[in-house]
């Protein structure tokens, strides 16, 4: 979405530089396209995210963390598009003795973090994933984290 942002930001500006109109037009055009993008970018993530199933935060768990790879995931909604609770059929991989608490992000099929996890259980076969900015504001992921591509899953 960034890319998108920063070639639509382009745009207004070479728009706005062949413009002739007088100046306070173009402040009041370029107002109104920063108050637009001000409403659509969130929207877009909202929306983005009410999309996500059950079985996209599953995938989205070993897409994250090497340690989940193999561990057969199955969640279930909590608060539609931002809490789920999930399950692994198998414990995670043994690098971590005490799981309990242990925090890891969650990474989409377009392979950028959406979100994380925290375990519920010492083994590790039970965790509460958020979504979005919820991973964020509990503290399981960093703000400049959310977004960012990972073209394989994080190892320790």
């Amino acid at each position: 979405m960034d890319t998108r942002l920063e070639r639509l930001g382009d745009r207004l500006e070479e728009a706005a530089r062949r413009n002739v109109a007088p100046r306070r037009f173009l402040r009041k055009r370029l107002a109104v396209a920063v108050a637009a993008l001000a409403v659509l970018v969130p929207a877009a993530s909202v929306a983005a995210a009410h999309f996500i199933s059950n079985d996209q935060v599953a995938a989205s768990l070993p897409q994250g963390t090497l340690s989940l790879a193999g561990t057969d995931p199955t969640c279930t909604t909590k608060v539609d598009g931002v809490e789920y609770r999930c399950t692994l059929a198998k414990a995670p991989a043994p690098e971590v003795s005490d799981w309990l608490g242990t925090v890891e992000p969650t990474v989409d099929a377009s392979k950028h973090v959406n979100g994380g996890c925290r375990s519920l259980n010492h083994e590790g076969t039970e965790w509460e994933c958020y979504i979005g900015q919820k991973a964020v504001d509990e503290q399981i992921i960093g703000r400049s984290f959310l977004g960012e591509y990972a073209p394989s899953p994080g190892v320790g």
